[in-house]
């Protein structure tokens, strides 16, 4: 990952966060409304909604944060359009006491323009209320029981989870572009979506997103893996490392896919961190990524 967007992970999102930007207070003491077996979790980035507890079924409309304590979905959580759901909290308040995690049932489903930061961990994403943003300790494991699906989402940021179903995202992004947009302008941050460090049941298959940086890194995949007309900004992008994929892993179409990340502040040199296939490589995805500005591809399995 290029150095600036690691850093925003761990610090830009926490600093906003933390500072007051979207921990000014849920909008109702559960932060979750009740209506016709589906709740409700509604608020504004000065002021988001609360989700915790148990739940049928669950919309987010605008800002929500799942920070006091375990929030279980029975059914489908649906993010609306444009709305975001901040689920990478670790304690339920500010005594460090107990802890906070997302269980959906379901589905997670993310509509256009909306855009869903889950699961933490100190390795790849700080919790944003680690008290230690330099050396964090803290994590908040999240389980989907069914699928993660995106149509049209700003960006997705997931970390430490399990789906036990298929992970999809289709279009969407921001544009081909890193500038701030949305939610992540309150961050300073540009439009990205990673999934690092988690399980997924089926199959990851993202395609014709347009946007700035992307990641799969360390997946336990238990299908196959499809990358398809994505087009990201930064060169360093797409960074598919290190997964183990059962099936196959097919890459078509996409700007760049690199099976290494970056040791210093520039494009290169690289580290080279190879992908696991049980069957069939096949597009982009078969020899090795370049080690070298201009170098060619291989001799090694991407």
């Amino acid at each position: 990952m290029r150095a600036y967007l690691r850093s925003l992970s761990c610090i830009v999102f926490t600093s906003a966060v933390i500072g007051g930007v979207l921990a000014a207070g849920p909008v109702t003491a559960a932060g979750a409304a009740v209506t016709g077996g589906t709740a409700t979790c509604s608020g504004t980035p000065t002021a988001p909604g609360v989700l915790t507890g148990t739940h049928g079924a669950v919309v987010v409309r605008g800002a929500c944060e799942v920070n006091a304590g375990a929030a279980v979905v029975n059914g489908d959580l649906t993010l609306s359009a444009g709305s975001a759901l901040l689920a990478a909290f670790a304690l339920n308040d500010k005594t460090g006491t107990g802890h906070s995690s997302l269980t959906v049932k379901g589905n997670i489903l993310v509509r256009a323009g909306a855009t869903l930061v889950m699961g933490c961990n100190p390795a790849n994403f700080a919790c944003l209320d680690d008290p230690n943003q330099n050396q964090p300790t803290l994590s908040s494991h999240a389980t989907v029981g069914l699928d993660l699906r995106s149509n049209q989402p700003l960006g997705l940021i997931v970390h430490n989870f399990t789906v036990g179903g298929d992970v999809i995202q289709t279009g969407g992004g921001g544009g081909v572009n890193c500038n701030p947009q949305g939610i992540f302008k309150l961050f300073g941050s540009p439009v990205y979506s990673t999934y690092e460090v988690g399980s997924v049941g089926g199959d990851v298959r993202i395609s014709s997103v347009l946007s700035c940086w992307m990641g799969i890194v360390q997946l336990q995949v238990g299908n196959t893996m499809v990358m398809s007309q994505n087009k990201l900004a930064d060169p360093d992008a797409i960074e598919i490392l290190a997964n183990n994929i059962t099936g196959n892993l097919i890459c078509r179409g996409n700007s760049r896919t690199w099976d290494s990340a970056e040791t210093g502040n520039g494009l290169f040199p690289r580290s080279p961190q190879p992908n696991t296939v049980g069957r069939n490589r096949k597009g982009q995805c078969v020899l090795s990524s370049p080690t070298k500005p201009g170098g060619p591809h291989g001799p090694g399995p991407f």
